[in-house]
């Protein structure tokens, strides 16, 4: 009997103890903590997490006081692991797949899952707390069975982490766990919202605000949908150089206008305005800015950053009667199990780009650090190796050495 199928026999049912890094203090470094892993309930599945990346959204809900998220909490949404094991009703993927994680569940059943014009899933909305399902959570600390809450649904900074069958997209053997895991969100959502959301026509101008992970993979996807001019704007001058190998044709540092607005620049590059803005920041203010610098008539403005406040976008009325738009969008209008496997087949056919947004490599212990040079402005992407995995390759749930079932 393979190894694998061992391992699912002798820990499927039963909790599992690991490492998670756990945020007790809203803004407070993580701690490092063994926690238990309950085993999957019906439509759940259990992975051995190889490698995560911090996203800014980890960095939004870590510094967000109250609830969501609730502390003690297990942060982390973009992901690449191996299944390993199962609960019940669960067809679609098996022990030693690998899965990649997503935050915005695909059930197939609901209205907006069966429909082309929504990927919001109404079937198991993002954003409850707990396991979409039921509420609760799987995990609790091993010393004293103190319940900690999970994030988005995936709660990926742990060795082991419980995740809905429809939060997770199995893929294809090829595609390396540092290069899958962007998959998880930050790209995907970039290059979505050029695909789908905007539909960028060849020969576009297009502007970006914020030329993070998801605005580089918005300039990315703008670039294979043939826009012509495509501008980035972002306060680091150091992302010019990225952007302009990932799509970018011009740059737009604020801090080097003078007394020029961002949209009275983009307008005299454009002739009159961008034909698509993208917000990339969470900014209500840069969300304005990105809706003056669009064309008047058929301007489009996307919405892709997400704010840690709650101050409302300000858009004279005038402005939308004459034709410009505003829109937002979740994971770039992609419907997960549907659209991630098609970017991995892409990057494996070099048509994507994913290494040019991993500027670091850790392990899991140096989350911290990971953190500090997020919110520094210094990386694009931090791949936390966890322990083993990054020596091993892909490997399968028998080599979970980090791990031990609870008898």
């Amino acid at each position: 009997m393979p190894a694998g199928k061992t391992m699912q026999q002798n820990t499927a049912t039963k909790p599992i103890r690991c490492k998670a890094a756990v945020c007790k203090v809203a803004g407070q470094p993580l701690e490092m903590e063994e926690v238990e892993v309950a085993p999957p309930r019906a439509h759940e599945v259990r992975v051995r997490i190889l490698c995560t990346s911090l996203c800014h959204t980890d960095v939004t809900f870590w510094r967000m006081k109250g609830s969501p998220p609730r502390h003690p909490s297990i942060l982390g949404h973009e992901a690449a692991g191996v299944v390993e094991s199962v609960g019940d009703d669960v067809h679609e993927v098996a022990v030693g797949d690998t899965v990649v994680s997503v935050f915005l569940a695909q059930c197939g059943d609901c209205p907006d899952c069966v429909s082309d014009r929504s990927n919001i899933c109404s079937g198991l909305p993002a954003g409850r707390p707990g396991m979409p399902r039921d509420g609760t959570t799987r995990f609790s600390f091993a010393a004293t069975g103190e319940p900690i809450n999970n994030f988005l649904g995936v709660s990926s900074f742990t060795e082991y982490t419980v995740v809905d069958v429809a939060q997770v997209v199995r893929l294809e053997p090829g595609v390396p766990p540092e290069k899958a895991c962007l998959l998880s969100c930050g790209v995907s959502t970039g290059i979505g919202a050029a695909w789908k959301v905007a539909a960028v026509e060849p020969g576009s101008s297009v502007a970006v605000f914020g030329l993070g992970a998801v605005g580089l993979a918005v300039a990315q996807g703008c670039r294979m949908r043939g826009a012509k001019r495509i501008i980035g704007v972002d306060l680091n001058p150091e992302k010019c150089g990225i952007g302009k190998r990932l799509g970018i044709t011009d740059f737009i540092n604020p801090n080097d206008i003078g007394e020029k607005t961002v949209s009275e620049v983009v307008k005299e590059m454009t002739g009159g305005g961008a034909d698509y803005c993208f917000e990339c920041i969470g900014s209500t203010s840069v969300m304005a800015e990105a809706f003056q610098s669009s064309r008047m008539g058929w301007g489009k403005t996307v919405v892709l950053g997400v704010s840690n406040g709650v101050a409302p976008m300000s858009i004279p009325s005038h402005d939308i009667l004459r034709g410009r738009s505003v829109v937002g969008s979740l994971f770039g209008g992609l419907k997960p199990k549907t659209d991630v496997p098609i970017l991995a087949q892409k990057y494996l056919d070099k048509e994507v780009e994913l290494d040019e947004f991993v500027t670091h490599e850790m392990g899991f212990h140096d989350i911290n650090a990971a953190f500090e040079l997020l919110v520094q402005g210094k990386c694009l992407r931090c791949i936390l190796w966890m322990d083993g995995a990054k020596e091993n390759g892909s490997v399968g749930v028998e080599n979970g050495r980090a791990c031990k079932a609870k008898a």
